[in-house]
């Protein structure tokens, strides 16, 4: 087995000219997605997906590697970290101003402001950052698994047939 290995990144102008143009537009179609999911088909899952992919795309044009630099794992870890504490911190909201736990009809009665504001932050501050932070993090931690010195994905350095009874050898009922 050579010293070296393929990363499979090729450089290709046509796909990096294609992900410039359309990554601007598919982020735009994921917030839009985001910000108007309780009024229309959409939401913080669909928006916070459609962001994810976007940062994929980026990837798969520009190299894996660069884009994992680009965003440091401290980014991913602080959007699913602020997604989660967004979404607890609006729930307990609604339990300090006299509700369950995300009751939004408490913000009518104490602020005069409809429900649905309560939804659409959840959706925006909570559900969007956990997607889009998850989605990418299993990304690099699936596009990080498998070199040839870790043939199985595990981290581990046997290679894939080392440690394992041919396979031609005859099984009896003994064994």
């Amino acid at each position: 087995m050579p010293d070296h290995y393929d990363d499979t990144y090729t450089e290709s102008q046509v796909i990096m000219t294609a992900v410039k143009i359309i990554a601007p537009f598919t982020l735009t179609y994921g917030l839009f997605m985001t910000f108007h999911g309780g009024d229309a088909p959409g939401g913080g899952f669909q928006g916070g997906t459609i962001v994810g992919v976007t940062v994929l795309m980026l990837a798969f044009a520009f190299g894996i590697e660069p884009t994992r630099q680009w965003l440091r794992n401290s980014l991913l870890v602080g959007l699913v970290t602020g997604g989660v504490v967004a979404f607890g911190a609006i729930g307990l909201a609604m339990i300090a101003l006299g509700g369950n736990f995300l009751e939004f009809t408490v913000l009518k009665d104490v602020f005069h402001v409809k429900p649905k504001w309560g939804l659409e932050a959840i959706e925006i501050l909570g559900i969007s950052l956990i997607v889009s932070g998850t989605m990418i993090t299993l990304f690099f931690a699936m596009a990080a698994g498998f070199t040839p010195d870790r043939p199985s994905g595990t981290g581990g350095t046997r290679r894939a047939n080392e440690g394992r009874e041919p396979a031609d050898r005859e099984v009896s009922d003994d064994d």
